[in-house]
């Protein structure tokens, strides 16, 4: 029997979905990020308003002063949902583990210069908290923003959060013991130089306004503290004892890298909308900044000694440097 292969071209009815379409101009295709983002946001037949909040719809865009005429204007540039995410992650995840596994299998933590352990130990064991904080931070702002774009990446970001916690807790147990992670939470709850950033934080759970939270955890605190953490900090302890630390907050780095495309462009976006934006958003930073600025200064020293306030100062001109280019007056 002879079998005669083929092909055949079938041109579909429709290249995207109606709604999709209608955004793009025509119907062309789209990409699977797009088609899982745009109009995701439930709008209509909502069954009761929120008891605990009244005035408000369950979904309403009013939670927030800002105001845009489109709320999905703030996409997302790196176009993440959940399967590109996902996979996102898990390559950075496989490189974390092994710079984690490298550092136990070499004994490079055993050889760990001792002061520059107690300095690592003392300085990011309490960040934990600082990142599970911001993980509440990022659900909030999920549950209570509007449009798909902006609060599917505020969920990932506050997802991302929970695992650096946990990333600083693995760093605590290999460089320390289980009485290092003890003593990080005693000193977050207790040491004065520690108290005006845990203020810090526990403020930011208060906050009503999403996107003010938005501005002072994703641009102000984590824009700051990260630089101050896995920038000079780390780049003190690589000069003094070698790159393990920088193997073991590998995964913050970089992250911090990539999520800052995002933080800046919503930013951006949101700036050029409108000229009561634009304000808003600075008064929000210039807020924010400055509490985070003065809450850092002692957690700097700690860490750094003398050099804290210079390395304090680089960081906060460099999160000036990027809502300056995003358009707002700095």
């Amino acid at each position: 029997m002879q079998i005669d292969l083929r092909t055949v071209s079938i041109t579909p009815l429709r290249q995207t979905y109606n709604h999709v379409a209608e955004r793009l101009g025509a119907d062309k295709p789209a990409s699977r990020y797009i088609e899982g983002t745009m109009d995701v946001q439930a709008t209509h037949n909502f069954h009761y308003r929120p008891t605990w909040d009244p005035e408000h719809e369950l979904f309403d865009p009013r939670r927030t002063r800002l105001v845009m005429k489109d709320w999905y204007a703030l996409k997302d540039p790196r176009q993440l949902y959940y399967g590109t995410y996902t996979q996102a992650r898990a390559r950075m995840q496989e490189v974390a583990e092994a710079d984690f596994e490298f550092v136990e299998s070499r004994g490079l933590a055993e050889r760990f210069d001792d002061e520059a352990r107690r300095t690592a130990l003392d300085f990011y064991v309490p960040l934990r908290h600082v990142a599970w904080g911001a993980n509440m931070n990022g659900a909030f702002q999920c549950a209570y923003g509007y449009g798909t774009a902006i609060t599917q990446p505020c969920l990932y970001a506050g997802m991302d959060q929970l695992g650096i916690a946990q990333y600083l807790t693995r760093l605590g147990l290999l460089l320390g013991n289980q009485g290092d992670l003890e003593a990080g939470k005693q000193a977050w709850m207790q040491a004065p130089a520690w108290q005006g950033l845990r203020r810090v934080v526990e403020d930011t759970w208060v906050l009503k306004d999403w996107f003010e939270l938005f501005v002072a955890q994703n641009v102000a605190l984590d824009g700051i503290l990260f630089g101050l953490a896995y920038r000079e900090v780390d780049a003190v302890l690589s000069e003094r004892a070698g790159p393990t630390v920088s193997m073991l907050t590998r995964f913050q780095a970089e992250w911090f890298q990539d999520v800052t495309k995002w933080v800046d462009a919503v930013v951006k976006t949101a700036a050029a909308e409108s000229a009561e934006n634009k304000e808003l958003l600075g008064q929000w930073y210039a807020r924010w900044r400055g509490r985070v600025r003065e809450a850092l200064a002692p957690v700097a020293e700690l860490a750094l000694g003398a050099d804290g306030a210079a390395a304090l100062e680089r960081a906060v001109a460099a999160v000036d440097a990027r809502m300056h280019k995003a358009g707002l007056a700095v």
